[in-house]
């Protein structure tokens, strides 16, 4: 469904806006991800899987910075929103992880499983950090 104003809400009441705000946030915080990923691999030669892991976890704290004080601002309140937002970040790195091992296992390069990681846990943590981490 196209939205004429990114004020109004879509499909699955998601804001436009706040997709948009999250979806910025995460680029900052995917930049992160990627580049322990990547130095991770090229410089220390651990494998692809869990320099991706790790980069979840740092990027996801750069992701929680920006997501408390720019997506959800006016919604997150109390301590337990950085523990509803870390195990979110574990659900979503773990989730990426297995879809690395198994890119690279089906002998795929270890940046391609990422990308296709990244699209699908950008999804599925944005609803859970919309309906409960932030709510």
């Amino acid at each position: 469904m196209a939205c004429a104003d990114a004020r109004l809400r879509c499909s699955g009441g998601a804001s436009v806006n706040r997709l948009m705000r999250y979806c910025a946030v995460g680029a900052i915080a995917t930049t992160v991800h990627y580049g322990v990923l990547v130095a991770g691999v090229a410089l220390a030669g651990w494998p692809a899987w869990i320099c991706g892991g790790l980069g979840a976890v740092i990027g996801a704290q750069t992701a929680y910075i920006g997501n408390r004080w720019y997506t959800f601002a006016r919604e997150a309140r109390g301590a337990g929103t950085w523990l509803r937002f870390q195990v979110t970040a574990v659900v979503g790195a773990s989730v990426s992880m297995a879809i690395v091992a198994a890119a690279v296992a089906l002998g795929w390069h270890y940046l391609v499983g990422q990308v296709l990681a990244t699209g699908l846990t950008v999804l599925l943590t944005f609803g859970i950090n919309r309906r409960w981490t932030f709510a």
